[in-house]
């Protein structure tokens, strides 16, 4: 019986591996594919093409096509350093364009939150119209008292990946400060390998069908077979989410189920950097750490004030 139970567990395992390398396998047939049949999966025109799009961009082949890339890119990378140095600086860069561009949806924030206050106590005006180059833009004050939200989700996930890279991030150290260098390094690794990329990678295949839930009806869910989805092709139409809180509020609430992919994919990449970073960290040593690495500063003269806003 023990024999048997060890028999069995040998053959789950020897599947999950044979499993593991087939789908791997078959992520390279799948780039292929989509490279030379782009109207498959893009041309919204045609509903089984949308409906294409919708199921793999949630599904375990998107997924082993983004471990085959990867893995390509890594091992090409372990023998050509410089290669992960590139893919480091772009994949920060990217970041850092991002968040410092939606940073500054925090001052629009204020300084609306400031006009809705003067417009509706003061002056007592129920809808605000902004035409600064004669082509108007009129919504009530409640529509533009909702918008704060939008722009706060704004920050929160389009800034999240950049406050990593600036050190800005909230820090519960343990054990971290007193390992040397080399642990540093490997425990950054597995973190980013271990933690940020799986959590992300399973939140996103939810959070696209989350997002497509109120695009588009009939219903789709991560569940759903591609056949199940091809045959929803005949009655399937857009049916975007319009729906406010309040009457007259905002109503473009499908944008935070953007932000949210939005988040998720800038995080996966900031997770790459970060795996790539420590590698090259470990393996060139202290004097490789902050190499290209993009920090805001204050100016010359106020290092003493860094870190601190």
């Amino acid at each position: 019986m023990e024999e048997q139970e060890k028999l069995g567990f040998f053959g789950i395992i020897f599947d999950a591996i044979l499993a593991l390398f087939v789908n791997l396998g078959l992520g390279f047939w799948h780039i292929i594919q989509a490279i030379l049949h782009p109207s498959v999966w893009l041309d919204w025109s045609n509903k089984e093409s949308l409906l294409r799009f919708v199921y793999y961009g949630g599904s375990k082949e998107l997924l082993f096509v983004f471990l085959d890339v990867v893995i390509v890119l890594t091992v090409i990378g372990f023998f050509y350093r410089p290669l992960l140095w590139t893919l480091v600086r772009g994949l920060e860069k990217i970041n850092n364009t991002v968040g410092r561009v939606a940073a500054w949806a925090g001052l629009l924030m204020v300084l609306q939150q400031i006009m809705v206050v003067f417009l509706q106590s003061i002056f007592r005006l129920g809808e605000i119209t902004i035409a600064p180059f004669g082509a108007g833009f009129t919504q009530s004050v409640g529509w533009f008292s909702e918008s704060l939200k939008f722009e706060n989700a704004l920050v929160v996930s389009l800034c999240v990946s950049y406050a990593f890279i600036q050190g800005s991030h909230v820090r519960v150290d343990l054990v971290y400060a007193g390992v040397s260098h080399r642990v540093k390094r490997m425990i950054d690794m597995f973190g980013a390998l271990f933690f940020m990329l799986p959590v992300a990678m399973l939140t996103w295949m939810y959070a696209w069908f989350f997002l497509w839930r109120h695009l588009i009806t009939p219903k789709v869910s991560a569940s759903d077979k591609i056949d199940l989805m091809l045959k929803k092709a005949r009655i399937v139409k857009w049916n975007v989410e319009t729906v406010s809180f309040s009457a007259n509020g905002f109503n473009g609430y499908f944008l935070f189920k953007v932000l949210i992919l939005s988040f998720l994919c800038l995080v996966i990449l900031q997770a790459l950097a970060f795996f790539y970073r420590s590698y090259l960290e470990l393996i060139e040593g202290e004097e490789s750490i902050g190499k290209y690495l993009d920090r805001d500063t204050l100016g010359e003269g106020e290092e003493v004030y860094e870190g601190t806003h």
